[in-house]
C-alpha cells in the first residue's frame, strides 16, 4: 500500500512525466481513501492552469 509520502511524489511527478499504469492505479486507490493527498492533487492541478493562465496573458500583453 502506498503511503502519502509516495503519493505526493507521484503527483507532483505526473506534472513531469506519464505516470505508468501501476502507478496511476496506486494513486488513485490512495487518493480514493486519503483526503489529505485527494487535497493535495486538486491544489497541484489549480496550480498548473494558474500557471499557464498566468504564461498565455503575459505572451498575449507582449504582442
Amino acid at each position: 500500500m502506498m503511503n502519502c509520502k509516495q503519493a505526493t511524489r507521484l503527483l507532483s511527478e505526473r506534472m513531469e512525466r506519464t505516470l505508468t499504469t501501476k502507478e496511476k492505479l496506486a494513486l488513485r486507490l490512495h487518493t480514493g481513501m486519503c483526503s489529505s493527498c485527494r487535497r493535495f492533487g486538486k491544489q497541484m492541478d489549480d496550480i498548473r492552469l494558474l500557471s499557464k493562465s498566468y504564461m498565455y496573458t503575459e505572451l498575449k500583453d507582449k504582442e
